[in-house]
């Protein structure tokens, strides 16, 4: 069965069919070739996957990011980092990697981040003396933030399907997320010795309160979304409400940035992005169930181990595989098909569940900024107005840091999990 599986999916991939509609046409197949198994069987497990209170999470953290887009609180955020530091050489460049770090705080996904700032920074970056290439590939690449620093949509996939606390994963994130910040800042220096960023003027003192104070709710939303999960005020779910429910009063009650009109048009998006996203889940569930009844993932775990039973050489093994498949395929997909599999074997060799899950999210999203199909260089290769090919070169020399990062991540798991540690003992 697993053959037909297998074979089924590859062939309805290279059709282009959708990721989830070809896991379970593909899983159809399979049953179909194996008699003993009944296709009522694939529905119960599509409905038990998704089955799961923590996934209640994931339309409303989709929700926040979606309002608080239509409210454009971005302009805000990006004039108060700039006032900040963009009058040092290079500094609308860390402006863009900080505004990234603080958005990353709201919205939790790489192609909002893209999408959302893409635009301000590229104009800005460009109307300030930098190339629309160099621009356009430092948006693409802090855009991999977005995903790494709670909340994260990624974390809450991998913690449903791992069973692994969503709380630790969103703690063990931000360490990591900050790290990759600093590098790019790091990246972006040596750049500097090159090319002579330009820089803003000295702001003054009132023009950084005026533009702190147009900010600051917006700046207290991911305060008081981590604030409120480390502290244990509540649990991921209730994050996500609270901060559905703060981003509607700013986006209509404070700001009135967006007329009551529009909101029919935000909850339609808000619920066909949490579909897809179900769908996907589904389908997984009922192939993972597939991969246990005929052995296959124990199967494919005994083959990984037979090549080695370093912990470390596994890793590597992950990183390949997961940086080559997220720059194929969609990365929520590949985390939910890959889940289920690699997280057995990891145990198995010892790896800390949570570590694991910042390993596989942080190839994803290094895989959604890198070629052939990364979905962040198509988003600002868009509202850069350049060409994919453009932006596939331009994105190069930013593959270092990200690299940097992932390796420093993969082999120093204290780090990682050292807030983790402080917060949940």
């Amino acid at each position: 069965m697993i053959a037909v599986i297998l074979v089924a999916f590859f062939v309805l991939i290279a059709l282009s069919i959708p990721m989830a509609i070809a896991i379970g046409l593909a899983v159809v197949l399979g049953l179909m070739a194996a008699s003993p198994f009944p296709a009522t069987i694939m529905f119960q497990k599509m409905i038990a996957g998704t089955d799961n209170f923590v996934l209640v999470a994931i339309p409303l953290f989709i929700l926040t990011g979606n309002l608080m887009n239509a409210a454009g609180i971005t302009d805000r955020i990006f004039t108060f980092v700039r006032n900040c530091i963009g009058f040092v050489p290079g500094g609308l460049a860390y402006t863009s990697v900080g505004s990234s770090v603080v958005f990353a705080g709201m919205n939790g996904s790489a192609v909002a981040d893209a999408a959302s700032l893409g635009k301000m920074q590229v104009k800005a970056m460009r109307d300030s003396g930098y190339t629309t290439d160099f621009a356009a590939a430092l948006t693409a690449a802090s855009s991999v933030i977005g995903p790494i620093i709670p909340p994260s949509i990624p974390f809450i996939l991998y913690g449903a399907l791992a069973e692994v606390s969503i709380g630790k994963l969103f703690a063990a994130g931000i360490l990591p997320g900050l790290l990759f910040a600093l590098v790019l800042c790091v990246w972006v220096a040596i750049m500097d010795r090159w090319h002579h960023f330009p820089r803003d003027p000295k702001p003054t003192l009132k023009g950084i309160a005026k533009s702190f104070s147009r900010a600051f709710l917006a700046l207290a939303t991911p305060a008081i979304i981590l604030g409120g999960l480390l502290g244990g005020i509540f649990t991921p779910t209730e994050a996500g409400a609270v901060a559905a429910g703060y981003a509607f009063i700013l986006t209509f009650f404070v700001y009135r940035s967006v007329k009551f009109s529009a909101l029919p048009g935000i909850l339609v998006e808000t619920m066909v992005t949490t579909a897809i996203v179900l769908f996907i889940i589904s389908n997984v569930s009922s192939l993972s169930w597939a991969l246990v009844v005929t052995q296959s993932a124990q199967a494919l775990a005994g083959g990984i181990m037979a090549i080695s039973e370093n912990p470390l050489v596994f890793l590597l093994l992950v990183n390949l595989l997961l940086v080559f498949l997220g720059s194929f395929i969609e990365d929520g997909a590949v985390l939910m098909l890959m889940t289920p599999i690699l997280v057995p074997i990891a145990l198995t060799l010892g790896i800390d569940p949570v570590h694991f899950g910042v390993v596989m999210v942080l190839n994803l999203m290094i895989g959604v900024a890198i070629p052939p199909v990364g979905m962040a260089l198509f988003v600002t290769a868009h509202v850069a107005g350049i060409s994919v090919e453009r932006m596939f070169r331009a994105i190069i020399p930013f593959v270092i840091p990200m690299f940097v990062t992932l390796l420093i991540c993969t082999y120093w798991p204290s780090m990682v999990l050292y807030i983790p540690s402080l917060l949940f003992p």
